[in-house]
Formats: structure tokens, sequence, C-alpha cells
């Protein structure tokens, strides 16, 4: 396919989103396996399969595996679905796990590799770590799945986006390997008794928001929370800088690996110095980097700053988190693209052991029940009934992310264009907060591994 038209295809299919979102409703870490980087021999996609008989007098036990926080709109959503699943399913044990999404970056590629795997997990989405997964012969293929159980009607075009991924494992075409239940991005959540107390107002352009965190840092305040110790925080608030300059045609050849991107160019140079210049006007403290994220958030929650930049998988804790203070969200303004995609994926093993079990509970979470459940717990559902969100933040996060679909502007994220991205990307940005990096050093130190994993695909 040629670039122009993969670039036509993909702006159509994140227009349609927009559409199918109004219509019908609506975290990153490193990965340390050793990439492994010959394609398996492409599998049958995989069709409705008989229920596996268990030994005699035994139950059928279900393992299903994922990272959502307990306060999250999609463990709200999920737990409804696993419900309905154990009554469908009376006669199966459940045995759930909950990881850590460092656990799944680290160990996914070496669990997926053995027998011992679950029958459905959470899986990060994008070419380093589905696309790579499904390179190697490790994901079933759920298009022929999808198709007899409908969820091909209820993922949009944009949404299946970063659910296909071809021979070569990048995202945009080929097989169904991952399912997707929710959207998300990238935001300012912001304290508006703080903001108010210090006079200042929601802002329009990047200037305006300096202008915030520069009279907050006058103040004595630390402006905005940031976990840099988990180095996949960073990564957002450099991107969201980096897409001042960037355009449609950057963002795809990016992460799509399919044209030339320059390092060096206007857009990552301005990304780079304009973060390293917010850490030394005071925006993130003297230590960003030896605060976790949960501590971050923590200290958000606590009203110790006006600001955090994070995506949409914090709003349904920060719903019932916070009780001292009124708070709000705004896009980082003047610009047109965000960080953002269809959210994490359901994958099934190849080596799963009850694939129908696996495939009866995914269509659960994909129902208009449990949908309409995570819309009322601070999620960006794709197939929930909206006129029954009562939340009126809950509205509001919907409008918002319905606006940046509307108007072409998902930029997905900067960890999946290759295997092990984040750990090269997170590890710099580190460097570059704590001054041991310059934005050219650190440009030039995320080029060579991108570069290089580009070279292999040839």
């Amino acid at each position: 396919m040629s670039k122009k038209m993969l670039r036509l295809l993909l702006v159509g299919l994140i227009v349609a989103l927009g559409i199918s979102l109004v219509a019908c409703g609506g975290g990153a870490a490193p990965a340390s396996a050793p990439a492994q980087d010959a394609a398996a021999p492409a599998e049958e996609a995989a069709t409705e399969e008989p229920a596996a008989e268990a030994p005699s007098g035994e139950k059928r036990v279900f393992r299903l595996w994922y990272y959502e926080a307990e306060d999250s709109a999609q463990e709200a959503s999920w737990a409804d679905a696993l419900k309905d699943f154990q009554a469908m399913h009376p006669d199966v044990t459940v045995e759930f796990e909950r990881k850590t999404f460092e656990q799944m970056q680290q160990t996914a590629q070496m669990v997926l590799n053995s027998n011992d795997v679950p029958d459905v997990m959470e899986a990060n989405k994008g070419n380093a770590t589905a696309g790579l997964y499904s390179k190697q012969g490790l994901l079933t293929d759920l298009t022929q799945v999808a198709q007899e159980r409908g969820w091909d009607k209820i993922m949009s075009p944009s949404i299946q986006t970063t659910c296909r991924y071809n021979e070569k494992g990048i995202m945009g075409d080929g097989p169904l390997y991952g399912v997707t239940t929710y959207g998300e991005f990238v935001m300012v959540y912001y304290n508006k008794d703080m903001f108010e107390e210090h006079g200042v107002t929601v802002p329009t352009t990047l200037e305006e928001f300096e202008a915030v965190a520069d009279k907050f840092v006058a103040a004595g305040i630390v402006p905005i929370a940031l976990g840099g110790q988990d180095s996949w925080t960073i990564t957002h608030n450099w991107q969201e800088l980096v897409l001042y300059k960037a355009d449609r045609e950057l963002i795809n050849n990016f992460q799509l690996l399919t044209g030339e991107v320059d390092f060096q160019g206007e857009a990552f140079t301005f990304g780079s110095e304009k973060l390293a210049e917010h850490v030394q006007k005071g925006y993130y403290g003297d230590n960003a980097t030896g605060v976790s994220d949960s501590d971050a958030n923590g200290a958000f929650v606590q009203g110790k700053h006006p600001m955090r930049i994070t995506g949409s998988w914090a709003f349904g804790g920060l719903l019932t988190q916070v009780k001292d203070f009124e708070w709000g969200i705004f896009l980082m303004p003047g610009k047109k693209f965000t960080t953002g995609s269809g959210g994490n994926l359901w994958v099934v093993p190849q080596n799963a052991k009850n694939k129908d079990l696996a495939y009866d509970f995914i269509d659960l979470t994909m129902q208009k029940k449990s949908q309409t459940v995570m819309a009322n717990a601070g999620g960006i559902p794709i197939n929930a009934d909206l006129n029954q969100i009562t939340d009126e933040k809950s509205k509001e996060l919907n409008t918002a992310f319905n606006t940046i679909v509307q108007n072409d502007g998902l930029a997905f994220y900067p960890d999946w264009p290759a295997p092990g991205y984040m750990d090269t990307l997170g590890s710099g940005l580190q460097e570059l907060l704590s001054g041991t990096k310059t934005p050219a050093e650190f440009n030039e130190s995320i080029a060579g591994p991108y570069n290089d994993y580009k070279a292999s695909l040839q």
C-alpha cells in the first residue's frame, strides 16, 4: 500500500470512529524480554471452538489476567462482565490475576511463549507489543470470531487500527489479533480551586499554559505532578510537546514506519527542548524522577499540585479519590493532535486452553450493559448507551474524546513503533530531566534503535 493511500485510510478510519462514538456511544513501561524478529508461520483465523473438556470430575478453569487499577472504569465494567460470565458458566472456576503494567510489559513475551498462559489477557497495543507477539505467532487470530460475534461492527474502523497487525507486526491492517472495549487520551487534570485562588484560568495556548505554570512557581508551588520514577509517564508529557510541531504525515511516518523521520527536525527538537526548559523553570520540582506515578497521583489528590498531565485511565479513580476540591480537565492548548488511541487489547494466547470461554468473556465486555457501567465509572466506552451517563464529568470526558476524533486528532503513543522502544524513550527522558543528556543527545539516542528496527523490516 502506498504512503498516500495509507495516510488517507488512517484519516478516514479515525474520522469514522467519531461518527461511531456519537451514534452508538462510547498506561506504558519498558519491555525487557529479548525480541524474536523472525515471523512465525501464519495461523488460520480462529473460529468458534467446541468447549474443551476437563478431566472427569474436575471443573474447567478459566484464567483471566489484566492490569487495570481496582478503581478504574475498566475494572468496573469488566468486573460486571465477569459476574455475568460466572452466571453463564456456573460449572467453571474463574482464576483472576491482577497484574501491573510493568509486569506485563516485562514478562508477557516469555509467558506467551510457554504453555502456562491465561485464556484471555490484557496487552498493550502497538508494534512494540501486540504487533511483536502477533508476528511471532503467539496470539490467536480473532478475525473470524469477531465477525461471528459482531465485534467488528462494534469496533469502528479507527478503533481497529491498533487491533490489526500485518505479517511484519505493524499496526493498521492485517488480521485482527486484539479487541478493545474503550478509547483513551492524554489530558491535563487541574485543581479548579487552586486556579481560582491564584487568579488563573484555563489556558488556550501553550504560552498561556506556561504563564499559568510560572505563576504557581512564583508562589512556591510545583505546578505539575509527575511520577518520573516510572519512566513511561514522562513519554506522555514529552510527546504532548512534540505534537505542537507535528503533522499527520510525521505522525504516520513515525508510528507506521512508512516514511522518513528526522529526529533532529523541528517537532522532536521543539518537544525535547521545551520539556528541558520546563524542568529548568521548576514545573516538575527538583526530584521528578524520584517520584512514582502512584505518589504523583496521590499528591494531586491531596491538593499539592494544581495540574497533572496523564491519561483518561486516571479519570475514574479521581471521581472517587478527590474529596476536598473541585477539579476538571482540558487538553494541552493550542494544537490539533493529542496523545491517544483505542484502548489496550484483549488478546487470546495461541496456547490458551479454553478459547471458547475467552470469546464468551470478551463478548460480555463488548455489550451495552458492561459498556454503560464503564461510562458511568468515568471511562470512554465504544458501545455504551450514552444517554444513560449520569455523571457530568464523565459526559465532559466523552465529549472531549469525540472532539479529538472528529478532528482527526489522535496521535497514538510514542513507545509503539519498535520493540523495546519504551525502555529507550523512558530511560532517555529520565536523563533529559536530570540534565545528564541534552535535548540533541536525547533525540540522537532514540533515533538509533528506531532506525535499526525499521531497517530490519526491509
